[in-house]
Protein backbone atom coordinates (compact mmCIF):
# COMPACT_ATOMS: atom_id res chain seq x y z
CA UNK A 1 0.00 0.00 0.00
CA UNK A 2 1.35 3.37 -0.96
CA UNK A 3 1.71 6.32 1.42
CA UNK A 4 -1.09 8.36 2.51
CA UNK A 5 -2.32 11.86 4.20
CA UNK A 6 -5.73 11.16 6.01
CA UNK A 7 -7.40 8.75 4.21
CA UNK A 8 -6.38 9.72 0.71
CA UNK A 9 -3.06 8.09 -0.86
CA UNK A 10 -0.74 10.76 -2.18
CA UNK A 11 2.39 10.56 -4.38
CA UNK A 12 5.38 13.30 -3.75
CA UNK A 13 5.09 14.78 -7.12
CA UNK A 14 2.42 13.85 -10.39
CA UNK A 15 1.31 15.08 -13.92
CA UNK A 16 -1.99 16.00 -14.41
CA UNK A 17 -2.19 18.03 -18.21
CA UNK A 18 1.18 20.16 -18.47
CA UNK A 19 0.71 20.91 -14.52
CA UNK A 20 2.82 19.67 -12.05
CA UNK A 21 1.54 19.25 -8.51
CA UNK A 22 3.98 18.77 -5.47
CA UNK A 23 3.92 18.08 -1.97
CA UNK A 24 5.09 21.46 -0.52
CA UNK A 25 7.99 20.29 1.39
CA UNK A 26 8.88 24.00 2.84
CA UNK A 27 5.33 23.80 4.68
CA UNK A 28 5.85 20.34 6.27
CA UNK A 29 5.56 19.26 8.98
CA UNK A 30 2.67 22.21 10.13
CA UNK A 31 0.75 22.84 7.08
CA UNK A 32 -0.21 20.14 4.15
CA UNK A 33 -0.32 21.84 0.90
CA UNK A 34 -0.10 21.21 -2.72
CA UNK A 35 2.01 23.00 -4.83
CA UNK A 36 1.08 23.32 -8.56
CA UNK A 37 4.12 24.21 -11.25
CA UNK A 38 2.45 25.06 -14.69
CA UNK A 39 5.87 25.87 -16.27
CA UNK A 40 9.00 24.16 -16.73
CA UNK A 41 10.42 27.11 -15.17
CA UNK A 42 8.01 26.51 -12.24
CA UNK A 43 8.84 23.59 -11.43
CA UNK A 44 12.79 24.27 -11.72
CA UNK A 45 11.57 26.75 -8.65
CA UNK A 46 10.37 24.17 -6.86
CA UNK A 47 13.17 22.15 -7.21
CA UNK A 48 15.70 24.62 -6.30
CA UNK A 49 13.74 26.02 -3.54
CA UNK A 50 13.39 22.80 -1.79
CA UNK A 51 9.52 22.76 -2.46
CA UNK A 52 10.63 18.71 -3.50
CA UNK A 53 13.58 17.10 -1.75
CA UNK A 54 15.14 13.87 -1.84
CA UNK A 55 16.68 11.66 -4.84
CA UNK A 56 14.12 10.12 -6.14
CA UNK A 57 11.39 12.71 -5.88
CA UNK A 58 14.34 15.34 -7.53
CA UNK A 59 14.48 13.04 -10.49
CA UNK A 60 10.85 12.71 -10.93
CA UNK A 61 10.41 16.41 -11.12
CA UNK A 62 13.14 16.97 -13.13
CA UNK A 63 11.34 14.57 -15.76
CA UNK A 64 8.32 16.25 -15.17
CA UNK A 65 9.73 19.34 -15.89
CA UNK A 66 12.02 17.85 -19.09
CA UNK A 67 8.55 16.98 -20.45
CA UNK A 68 6.70 20.12 -19.61
CA UNK A 69 9.62 21.90 -21.90
CA UNK A 70 8.92 19.49 -24.40
CA UNK A 71 5.03 20.44 -24.12
CA UNK A 72 5.89 24.28 -24.26
CA UNK A 73 7.68 24.24 -27.70
CA UNK A 74 10.48 25.73 -25.87
CA UNK A 75 14.62 25.92 -26.16
CA UNK A 76 14.81 22.04 -24.85
CA UNK A 77 18.46 22.21 -24.49
CA UNK A 78 18.40 25.40 -22.57
CA UNK A 79 15.26 23.91 -20.81
CA UNK A 80 17.69 20.93 -19.87
CA UNK A 81 20.65 23.02 -18.15
CA UNK A 82 18.49 25.43 -16.39
CA UNK A 83 16.88 21.88 -14.50
CA UNK A 84 20.36 20.32 -14.27
CA UNK A 85 22.29 23.55 -12.19
CA UNK A 86 18.63 23.24 -9.96
CA UNK A 87 20.31 20.50 -7.58
CA UNK A 88 24.17 19.53 -8.61
CA UNK A 89 24.32 16.95 -6.32
CA UNK A 90 21.06 14.46 -7.11
CA UNK A 91 22.33 11.65 -9.52
CA UNK A 92 18.55 11.17 -9.77
CA UNK A 93 17.96 14.47 -11.59
CA UNK A 94 20.24 13.92 -14.51
CA UNK A 95 19.56 10.36 -14.65
CA UNK A 96 15.68 11.82 -15.47
CA UNK A 97 16.79 14.46 -18.05
CA UNK A 98 19.03 12.84 -19.89
CA UNK A 99 16.09 10.26 -20.13
CA UNK A 100 13.17 12.21 -21.29
CA UNK A 101 15.51 14.65 -23.32
CA UNK A 102 16.24 11.64 -25.51
CA UNK A 103 12.92 9.70 -25.72
CA UNK A 104 11.39 9.34 -28.35
CA UNK A 105 7.81 10.46 -26.02
CA UNK A 106 9.43 12.78 -23.57
CA UNK A 107 5.74 12.81 -21.67
CA UNK A 108 5.65 9.26 -21.22
CA UNK A 109 9.16 8.98 -20.43
CA UNK A 110 8.92 11.06 -17.16
CA UNK A 111 6.06 9.18 -15.71
CA UNK A 112 8.18 5.90 -16.25
CA UNK A 113 10.67 7.01 -14.52
CA UNK A 114 8.27 8.61 -11.76
CA UNK A 115 6.81 5.02 -11.95
CA UNK A 116 10.00 2.83 -11.83
CA UNK A 117 10.90 4.75 -8.86
CA UNK A 118 8.02 3.78 -7.02
CA UNK A 119 8.38 0.88 -7.92
CA UNK A 120 11.94 0.31 -7.15
CA UNK A 121 11.37 1.84 -3.49
CA UNK A 122 8.38 -0.69 -2.91
CA UNK A 123 11.26 -3.15 -3.77
CA UNK A 124 14.00 -2.01 -1.56
CA UNK A 125 11.33 -2.07 1.33
CA UNK A 126 11.05 -5.80 0.92
CA UNK A 127 14.63 -6.44 0.46
CA UNK A 128 15.38 -4.63 3.57
CA UNK A 129 13.41 -5.58 6.20
CA UNK A 130 15.11 -8.95 6.46
CA UNK A 131 17.93 -6.47 8.26
CA UNK A 132 15.51 -6.02 10.93
CA UNK A 133 14.90 -8.61 13.70
CA UNK A 134 11.78 -9.02 16.23
CA UNK A 135 12.74 -5.88 17.78
CA UNK A 136 15.29 -3.22 16.31
CA UNK A 137 16.60 0.24 16.90
CA UNK A 138 17.52 1.91 14.08
CA UNK A 139 19.34 5.54 13.15
CA UNK A 140 18.43 7.47 10.22
CA UNK A 141 19.61 10.39 8.91
CA UNK A 142 17.92 13.02 7.17
CA UNK A 143 15.03 12.13 5.61
CA UNK A 144 14.59 8.70 3.10
CA UNK A 145 11.07 8.34 3.60
CA UNK A 146 8.22 8.64 0.33
CA UNK A 147 8.69 12.22 1.00
CA UNK A 148 11.95 11.96 -0.63
CA UNK A 149 10.75 9.83 -3.66
CA UNK A 150 7.64 9.52 -5.36
CA UNK A 151 5.82 6.75 -2.81
CA UNK A 152 7.49 4.24 -0.47
CA UNK A 153 11.17 5.99 0.21
CA UNK A 154 14.38 4.49 0.72
CA UNK A 155 15.78 4.27 3.91
CA UNK A 156 12.13 4.13 5.31
CA UNK A 157 10.58 1.99 3.23
CA UNK A 158 12.07 -1.41 4.82
CA UNK A 159 10.87 0.24 8.18
CA UNK A 160 7.39 0.62 7.17
CA UNK A 161 7.79 -3.11 5.40
CA UNK A 162 9.04 -4.42 8.60
CA UNK A 163 6.59 -2.86 10.98
CA UNK A 164 3.73 -4.57 8.23
CA UNK A 165 5.21 -7.25 9.02
CA UNK A 166 4.72 -7.45 12.60
CA UNK A 167 8.19 -6.38 13.92
CA UNK A 168 8.85 -3.98 16.26
CA UNK A 169 11.09 -1.01 15.18
CA UNK A 170 11.94 2.18 17.42
CA UNK A 171 13.44 4.99 14.43
CA UNK A 172 16.11 7.23 15.94
CA UNK A 173 15.59 10.53 13.99
CA UNK A 174 18.50 12.65 13.34
CA UNK A 175 17.06 16.23 13.33
CA UNK A 176 18.68 17.04 10.24
CA UNK A 177 19.96 20.53 10.73
CA UNK A 178 19.74 23.42 9.22
CA UNK A 179 16.85 22.54 7.54
CA UNK A 180 15.70 20.22 9.68
CA UNK A 181 14.13 17.18 7.57
CA UNK A 182 14.50 14.79 9.90
CA UNK A 183 12.62 16.72 12.72
CA UNK A 184 10.30 18.15 10.36
CA UNK A 185 9.84 15.46 7.39
CA UNK A 186 10.96 12.16 8.80
CA UNK A 187 9.16 12.35 12.05
CA UNK A 188 5.89 13.73 10.72
CA UNK A 189 5.90 10.42 8.09
CA UNK A 190 6.59 8.49 10.92
CA UNK A 191 3.87 10.06 13.20
CA UNK A 192 1.33 9.42 10.49
CA UNK A 193 2.51 5.33 9.72
CA UNK A 194 2.35 4.90 13.36
CA UNK A 195 5.88 3.97 14.15
CA UNK A 196 7.61 4.38 17.26
CA UNK A 197 10.19 7.10 16.98
CA UNK A 198 11.92 9.76 19.10
CA UNK A 199 13.94 13.15 17.22
CA UNK A 200 17.62 13.61 18.46
CA UNK A 201 20.28 15.90 18.09
CA UNK A 202 22.48 15.21 15.26
CA UNK A 203 25.44 15.07 18.31
CA UNK A 204 23.80 12.12 19.94
CA UNK A 205 24.08 9.50 17.79
CA UNK A 206 27.53 8.63 18.93
CA UNK A 207 26.07 8.47 23.09
CA UNK A 208 23.22 6.32 21.95
CA UNK A 209 26.06 3.83 19.84
CA UNK A 210 28.06 3.89 22.96
CA UNK A 211 25.09 2.90 25.48
CA UNK A 212 24.46 0.28 22.93
CA UNK A 213 20.89 1.65 21.77
CA UNK A 214 21.08 1.26 18.10
CA UNK A 215 21.43 -1.80 16.43
CA UNK A 216 21.24 -0.51 12.76
CA UNK A 217 22.23 2.64 10.58
CA UNK A 218 19.98 2.99 7.48
CA UNK A 219 20.09 6.27 5.54
CA UNK A 220 19.54 7.23 1.59
CA UNK A 221 21.94 8.38 -0.84
CA UNK A 222 22.15 11.22 -3.62
CA UNK A 223 24.88 9.75 -5.81
CA UNK A 224 27.09 6.64 -5.70
CA UNK A 225 29.78 6.26 -7.33
CA UNK A 226 31.48 2.86 -9.16
CA UNK A 227 33.56 1.81 -6.05
CA UNK A 228 30.45 2.21 -3.50
CA UNK A 229 31.34 5.86 -2.44
CA UNK A 230 28.44 7.75 -1.67
CA UNK A 231 27.23 11.14 -1.45
CA UNK A 232 24.25 12.16 1.10
CA UNK A 233 22.83 14.92 3.25
CA UNK A 234 26.10 16.23 5.26
CA UNK A 235 26.14 14.63 8.77
CA UNK A 236 26.38 11.36 7.01
CA UNK A 237 29.75 10.83 7.08
CA UNK A 238 30.18 11.54 10.85
CA UNK A 239 27.33 8.96 11.51
CA UNK A 240 29.88 6.24 9.87
CA UNK A 241 32.84 7.08 10.76
CA UNK A 242 30.58 6.17 14.66
CA UNK A 243 28.65 3.28 13.53
CA UNK A 244 32.40 1.18 12.34
CA UNK A 245 33.86 2.69 16.12
CA UNK A 246 31.08 0.93 17.55
CA UNK A 247 30.97 -2.26 15.05
CA UNK A 248 27.46 -1.39 14.21
CA UNK A 249 25.96 -2.67 10.86
CA UNK A 250 26.20 1.10 8.27
CA UNK A 251 23.79 0.50 5.40
CA UNK A 252 22.33 3.09 2.21
CA UNK A 253 19.46 2.26 0.70
CA UNK A 254 18.74 3.44 -2.94
CA UNK A 255 17.34 3.01 -6.39
CA UNK A 256 20.12 2.14 -9.21
CA UNK A 257 19.38 5.09 -10.92
CA UNK A 258 20.99 6.88 -7.65
CA UNK A 259 24.23 5.14 -9.18
CA UNK A 260 26.39 7.46 -11.49
CA UNK A 261 29.14 4.89 -12.98
CA UNK A 262 30.54 7.78 -15.02
CA UNK A 263 32.41 8.49 -11.34
CA UNK A 264 34.81 5.83 -10.27
CA UNK A 265 35.32 6.92 -6.46
CA UNK A 266 33.48 9.89 -4.98
CA UNK A 267 36.15 12.27 -4.38
CA UNK A 268 35.16 14.48 -7.48
CA UNK A 269 31.23 14.10 -6.90
CA UNK A 270 29.71 17.80 -7.21
CA UNK A 271 28.76 19.08 -3.66
CA UNK A 272 25.97 21.18 -3.56
CA UNK A 273 26.75 24.76 -1.27
CA UNK A 274 23.27 26.13 -0.12
CA UNK A 275 22.74 29.89 1.49
CA UNK A 276 24.22 30.70 4.52
CA UNK A 277 20.84 31.78 5.90
CA UNK A 278 19.46 28.37 5.84
CA UNK A 279 22.03 27.96 9.13
CA UNK A 280 21.69 31.44 10.30
CA UNK A 281 18.01 31.25 10.69
CA UNK A 282 15.48 28.81 11.47
CA UNK A 283 11.49 28.66 10.56
CA UNK A 284 8.71 27.05 13.27
CA UNK A 285 4.82 27.94 14.12
CA UNK A 286 4.10 30.13 16.50
CA UNK A 287 1.85 29.94 18.77
CA UNK A 288 -0.94 31.90 16.80
CA UNK A 289 0.10 28.23 14.25
CA UNK A 290 2.21 31.41 11.53
CA UNK A 291 5.31 30.52 10.17
CA UNK A 292 7.79 32.63 11.28
CA UNK A 293 11.73 32.98 10.46
CA UNK A 294 13.89 34.10 12.79
CA UNK A 295 18.09 34.77 13.60
CA UNK A 296 19.69 31.83 15.85
CA UNK A 297 22.92 33.01 15.38
CA UNK A 298 25.19 35.81 17.03
CA UNK A 299 23.52 38.54 14.54
CA UNK A 300 26.96 39.97 11.87
CA UNK A 301 28.70 36.09 11.83
CA UNK A 302 28.66 34.19 8.60
CA UNK A 303 28.09 30.40 7.26
CA UNK A 304 29.32 27.70 6.20
CA UNK A 305 26.48 25.41 4.19
CA UNK A 306 27.98 22.72 2.24
CA UNK A 307 24.81 20.32 1.37
CA UNK A 308 26.18 16.81 1.37
CA UNK A 309 29.27 15.08 2.34
CA UNK A 310 30.61 11.68 0.96
CA UNK A 311 31.38 8.16 2.70
CA UNK A 312 33.67 6.35 1.55
CA UNK A 313 32.44 2.61 0.95
CA UNK A 314 35.00 1.37 3.43
CA UNK A 315 32.36 2.52 6.42
CA UNK A 316 29.42 1.02 4.36
CA UNK A 317 28.35 -2.27 5.48
CA UNK A 318 26.04 -2.64 2.10
CA UNK A 319 23.40 -0.60 0.17
CA UNK A 320 19.95 -1.85 -0.34
CA UNK A 321 18.71 -1.51 -4.09
CA UNK A 322 16.03 -3.46 -5.86
CA UNK A 323 17.87 -5.77 -6.87
CA UNK A 324 18.95 -6.87 -4.03
CA UNK A 325 21.64 -6.04 -1.03
CA UNK A 326 24.95 -5.80 -2.48
CA UNK A 327 28.63 -4.71 -0.89
CA UNK A 328 30.21 -1.31 -2.19
CA UNK A 329 32.64 -3.67 -4.16
CA UNK A 330 29.52 -5.18 -6.16
CA UNK A 331 28.41 -2.04 -7.20
CA UNK A 332 30.24 -1.61 -10.16
CA UNK A 333 28.85 -5.00 -11.68
CA UNK A 334 25.49 -3.49 -11.80
CA UNK A 335 26.33 -1.44 -14.59
CA UNK A 336 26.21 -4.55 -16.68
CA UNK A 337 22.22 -4.99 -15.49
Amino acid sequence: MSMRVGEKHYRTVWREGSTIFLIDQNQLPFHFAIHEAKTYKDTCHAIKTMIVRGAGAIGAAAGYAMAQAFLEHTDVEQAKKDIETTRPTAQNLFYATSRVFTAHDPVKEAQSIADKDAAACKRIGEYGQVLFHSHTRVLTHCNAGWLAFVDYGTALSPVYEAQRRGKSVLVWVDETRPRGQGARLTAWELHHEHVMHMVIPDNDAASLMSHGNIDLVLVGADRIAQNGDIANKIGTLEKAICAKAFGIPFYIAAPIATIDFAYVSGKNIPIEERSQNEVLYQTGMTKHKALETILVASPGSGAYNPAFDVTPAEYITGIITEKGIFTPEEIAMLKAR
